[in-house]
């Protein structure tokens, strides 16, 4: 059976593992996302020693954070574009992994696309052809898969940064995305949690108030997302999307909204049954980047592709949420 590296680059950290799927999986390797040279320079060294521990493997996956160009006949393919992480903005992720493993193909897309690809191989929407992924943590992203195939187009989906309601009385936190202030992401990401309350949402208890309202939402992301995509099924992870009482109340309040508009939504059992925690919870971004690397479609990085960073255009960014 043929192996694979999967590279997950998180926004807070890198998790590299080696395996066909979840039942090989090695141990994962975490590596803080620092500085972009150094962060890719112990990436290759941790490729490095998995291969020497687990045997050789038949190519590298990656999902990684964006805002990311996955267009392969984008001449910037691979490189990221605007982003409040420092250092990112513009850096040519893949260049550096080619180079040191010039033999073997890689495949690349989203984070989110690479988790929704892995919960259709291996987890949640198994038997599916067209379902979203939402993970909700340091940031927030959404992947789509549609007909079998992750959604791309002019960028890829960014529905992390789509505007919501937000009712001044009940939540005077005005947001903390550099682009849009109260966008989704700026009101409930990881950041935005930390912000509101002084506290990492590792550190609030369960019961915590701000959960409710992350939950809430984030149903109105799941509305949008529901009428526009029209997914077979909903799923979530990350490590705040994960928390039983922010998809309780996501469940409850995308329930509400929908008001019985989509008929096959109208009962809490099928609300239930379609917002669905990550089957393979925080490995979800891993496996992904191997079942991106397994995929029949995977094509061999071409090392005539642009340097590691272009000229990046001077950006004023507002309050970041990191």
């Amino acid at each position: 059976m043929k192996t694979f590296i999967g590279i997950e680059m998180g926004g807070t950290k890198v998790v590299l593992a080696h395996g066909s799927g979840p039942e090989d999986l090695s141990a994962p390797v975490r590596v803080p996302t620092g500085h972009p040279d150094e962060t890719l320079s112990a990436v290759i060294d941790g490729v490095h020693a998995l291969i020497a521990q687990h045997g050789p493997v038949a190519g590298i996956g990656i999902a990684s954070f964006g805002p990311i160009r996955v267009n392969k006949a984008d001449s910037r393919y691979g490189s990221f574009g605007l982003t409040p992480k420092a250092g990112y903005s513009h850096y040519n992720l893949l260049a550096p992994i080619a180079a040191a493993f010039p033999d073997l193909p890689i495949s690349f897309d989203t984070d989110v696309n690479g988790a929704a690809l892995g919960e259709g191989v291996f987890g949640g929407a198994q038997g599916l052809d067209s379902f979203a992924y939402v993970t909700v943590g340091t940031g927030i992203g959404l992947g789509l898969v549609m007909n079998g195939r992750p959604a791309h187009g002019l960028l890829h989906p960014e529905a992390g940064h789509i505007l919501v309601r937000r009712d001044p009385i009940r939540d005077p936190f005005t947001g903390c995305c550099p682009f849009h202030a109260d966008c989704l992401e700026g009101l409930a990401s990881g950041p935005a949690v930390e912000q509101r309350t002084g506290k990492r949402g590792e550190h609030l208890a369960d019961t915590d108030p701000v959960w409710g309202l992350v939950g809430d939402y984030l149903a109105q992301m799941f509305h949008s997302v529901t009428l526009v995509a029209s997914p077979q099924r909903l799923i979530i992870g990350g490590s705040i999307g994960l928390k039983p009482a922010v998809l309780a109340q996501a469940r409850t309040s995308l329930h509400a909204s929908l008001a019985g508009y989509i008929e096959a939504l109208t009962t809490v059992e099928a609300i239930d049954s379609y917002v669905i925690p990550a089957a393979l919870g925080d490995r979800a971004g891993v496996l992904g980047a191997i079942a991106l690397a397994a995929a029949p479609k995977a094509r061999r990085w071409s090392r005539e592709q642009p340097g590691s960073r272009e000229s990046a255009p001077t950006t004023s960014f507002r309050r970041p949420c990191a």
